[in-house]
């Protein structure tokens, strides 16, 4: 983008010759995805936060979602396109026809005028992974004997998290009265796929993210217990709150220390880099793929650090009124308070 345009430049004006680099230039199109995907405002680049939301005043068409660029406490619109609704169809056409999106300069809203949204929506079961911190596979293993080996897994565990689950920043969970009283929380780093496939290599898996959110796997934990599989227990309505934007891969430096850190009323209860992870990313991608085909929009939750609330003696699980916040290094911040909500039947 020129500094001074009417218009900033967000993502790729060169499709075509993105389409023509082999994996081998896996390289080059990191770099080429870097610096086109740089959002340039007076002169000053900064990493784009895309994210989805909805006016707040009814005079602004508070049930018209939108898609707008973060930039300190405001929301800057985008130039209306086929694109600028839609976070999906940005991710879809990422891979091979990348769009071209713009911000429309001087016409930005403070962030309290609108209310964010969950960045995309899965279409399909989110991919989650169990037990893929060190520390966390201990906490696990002492205080709920029975979900799986007592020892680090050797390979990935892989569930899945139903779509309708999702919830947004700030958002309420339920708390599912008569269901469940062990509610906990989980804080992870989530990828966005943007470029489908199956059984891709390790070397090209990070060639396939779109970019990278935050996601809150909430757990009902007796029902896990109970059911030993673990999507009843941790697919109730709201147990995956996720957001607030999606912030694009080539503006995360995913080879760095990123924290992710949880708080519960204040209280620091989750803290671990991204690199104590037991599968890195790239591992997890090509493993999940060799048995299921990737498409752009799978979300895929990375592992949650030690901390969770049935880790500690006692248990210090979720109560109505807590609030759970989420930060991950580079991302951004997730918060979401556990409200009421009567759900109709127990499990």
């Amino acid at each position: 983008a020129v500094a001074g345009s009417k218009y900033a430049s967000l993502s790729m004006h060169a499709a075509a010759r993105l389409q023509r680099l082999t994996q081998r230039d896996a390289g080059a199109r990191s770099m080429m995805s870097r610096r086109l995907l740089t959002v340039t405002a007076s002169g000053n680049a900064e990493p784009m936060k895309l994210a989805s939301f909805r006016y707040v005043k009814e005079a602004k068409a508070p049930n018209t979602t939108k898609v707008g660029v973060v930039r300190g406490d405001r929301m800057c619109l985008l130039k209306p396109s086929e694109f600028s609704n839609s976070i999906r169809a940005i991710v879809e056409h990422w891979g091979a026809e990348t769009p071209e999106l713009e911000v429309e300069e001087g016409t930005s809203v403070p962030l309290s005028e609108v209310k964010l949204l969950p960045p995309l929506m899965p279409t399909g079961n989110i991919l989650c992974v169990g037990k893929n911190y060190a520390e966390h596979v201990k906490e696990v293993d002492s205080s709920l004997p029975g979900i799986s080996q007592v020892e680090a897994p050797k390979h990935p565990i892989i569930f899945t998290k139903a779509p309708g689950s999702v919830i947004g920043h700030q958002d309420s969970i339920k708390y599912p009265q008569g269901v469940s009283d062990q509610l906990d929380y989980e804080g992870e780093l989530a990828v966005v796929i943007g470029k489908g496939g199956s059984r891709i290599s390790r070397e090209d898996a990070m060639n396939h993210i779109f970019g990278y959110t935050i996601l809150n796997d909430i757990t009902a934990r007796d029902l896990q217990k109970k059911h030993q599989q673990w999507f009843l227990g941790k697919s109730m309505d709201t147990f995956c709150p996720m957001g607030p934007w999606i912030v694009p891969a080539a503006h995360v430096d995913i080879t760095q220390p990123l924290r992710v850190r949880t708080w519960v009323n204040g209280e620091l209860r989750q803290d671990a880099p991204i690199t104590d992870m037991l599968f890195p990313i790239a591992e997890l991608i090509a493993v999940i793929s060799k048995a299921v085909t990737l498409h752009p929009g799978d979300v895929l939750a990375t592992g949650t650090p030690a901390g969770v609330g049935a880790g500690f003696k006692p248990p210090r699980f979720l109560a109505e009124g807590d609030v759970v916040r989420i930060a991950v290094d580079g991302v951004g911040e997730l918060a979401n308070t556990v409200g009421g909500g009567q759900l109709p039947a127990k499990l």
